[in-house]
């Protein structure tokens, strides 16, 4: 039997609890009073600024993820996969499978705000004899899968940054290394961003989003005024194998899950959770906020470019596959780097979020009252978690799959590869030292009972 709780927490149990005493933070940044009860609760002090607030984080969601942006970079991989309507039934799958996950996680998100998001949840809502294995388990996914996206989009900016070279000069030749160093340099121009405009980064993230906006319009009203359209069938009907499988099913499996996989990593919200103003609230706000207004921008300029994009044949046999990616592919000559980072972090991530809403399900039906939260799926908590489970088994499993047969060094999916190492090496680790000095971040809660 489903087991509910009691969503309301009182103005008294708040007043009680203050983790900033001696708090070298301002008191304009240290948040509501159910903010200092929720950083008492997970046994935490305050030592960071609570800048963020709803539209902010809003911004800063959207910016991280640029969906609609990134539909134009990877299309190519539901292009090879079942053609157009690969792309089309994948974008509109996209937000009908990711939103209930996000529902789970948001819902959790409310009961603990932390930074530490899935793997703390793990450690407090899964089966005790496996809190720690999996917590930590899941801490490695979340911290791969977030590398390699910061890795993959320095190396996506540093590619196009060369082939823009490359096509204003037809002189210069550009060298593997080149792309290296220029990845480094994003990558670190990033991080020191961050590290020395901090306090200017909620304004920062303001701006960008009304840029992210406007440019769907930037890019749609060209479109929608200028190039040729495919017709209807053609684009939501007439499913296509141009990756060499020989089963069309299949094919377009392939193909629609990397379509569907362009809004996973909203979690970025989850380890912004000590720095938001009422987080329990405004965290679970911003998610759904974020992946519903996302995908409407993403379903907007991902239709309209596929209906514009012409003659399937003609832009498979171009050098990239579409003009979005000529100028990729002219700086890496090939299309395996960036399917092993794309295919790494989303697996990795998608990875975590699945077991986190397993360990949530477990905790409804066999485990403990769920903690107090403010942002519930009330009864329908249970429905909505299995269905998310049921959505997010099948992508893990197609996602590794390379697309095109036959299977070659130069075009197979390495992130099963990459993933598999990875997790040797974290199981070792777990297995001489982890498994002694890791706790868990549950070890740090204060029971509500």
């Amino acid at each position: 039997m489903v087991k509910e709780e009691a969503l309301n927490i009182t103005s008294s149990s708040l007043s009680e609890r203050d983790p900033f005493a001696g708090s070298h933070v301002p008191k304009e940044y240290q948040g509501t009073p159910t903010d200092r009860q929720d950083m008492h609760t997970l046994g935490r002090k305050q030592v960071l600024r609570r800048r963020f607030k709803f539209l902010t984080m809003l911004g800063f969601a959207s910016t991280v993820m640029v969906a609609w942006e990134f539909v134009l970079v990877v299309s190519p991989f539901g292009l090879a996969d079942g053609g157009k309507p690969a792309v089309f039934w994948g974008l509109l799958l996209s937000p009908v499978v990711l939103t209930p996950v996000y529902a789970s996680l948001a819902e959790m998100a409310s009961m603990r705000p932390t930074a530490a998001g899935q793997y703390a949840w793990v450690s407090e809502l899964a089966p005790p004899k496996f809190q720690k294995g999996l917590s930590y388990a899941v801490g490695w996914l979340i911290s791969l899968g977030w590398q390699t996206f910061l890795c993959g989009v320095s190396f996506q900016v540093a590619s196009l940054v060369l082939g823009l070279a490359v096509l204003g000069n037809a002189d210069y030749n550009m060298q593997p290394w080149h792309t290296t160093l220029l990845t480094i340099g994003i990558a670190g121009s990033c991080s020191l961003f961050n590290v020395s405009f901090a306090d200017r980064l909620p304004l920062v993230e303001t701006v960008m989003l009304v840029l992210h906006v406007l440019g769907v319009f930037a890019i749609c009203i060209p479109l929608w005024i200028l190039a040729p359209k495919s017709s209807a069938s053609e684009t939501i009907v007439n499913f296509t194998s141009n990756g060499g499988w020989q089963d069309l099913g299949l094919a377009s499996t392939i193909g629609i899950v990397p379509m569907i996989g362009i809004l996973i990593g909203y979690d970025c919200c989850f380890h912004m959770s000590e720095e938001v103003q009422d987080a329990s609230r405004t965290i679970p706000a911003v998610i759904i906020w974020a992946v519903v207004s996302n995908a409407a921008m993403l379903l907007l300029v991902g239709i309209t470019y596929i209906f514009c994009l012409g003659d399937l044949d003609s832009v498979l046999n171009s050098a990239t596959g579409q003009p979005v990616i000529q100028v990729f592919y002219d700086a890496t000559g090939s299309y395996t780097a960036f399917n092993a980072f794309n295919s790494l972090g989303t697996v990795s991530i998608l990875s975590s979020y699945t077991i986190t809403v397993g360990c949530l399900i477990w905790r409804r039906l066999f485990g403990k009252l769920l903690p107090p939260r403010r942002w519930s799926l009330g009864r329908w908590g249970l429905a909505v978690n299995l269905f998310s489970l049921c959505l997010t088994m099948p992508m893990l499993f197609f996602y590794a799959w390379p697309l095109y047969y036959p299977v070659t060094a130069s075009n197979m999916n390495w992130s099963s590869a990459m993933l598999g190492s990875v997790t040797i090496m974290a199981l070792v680790y777990y297995l001489v030292k982890g498994r002694h000095d890791y706790a868990g971040p549950v070890s740090f809660v204060i029971s509500e009972e």
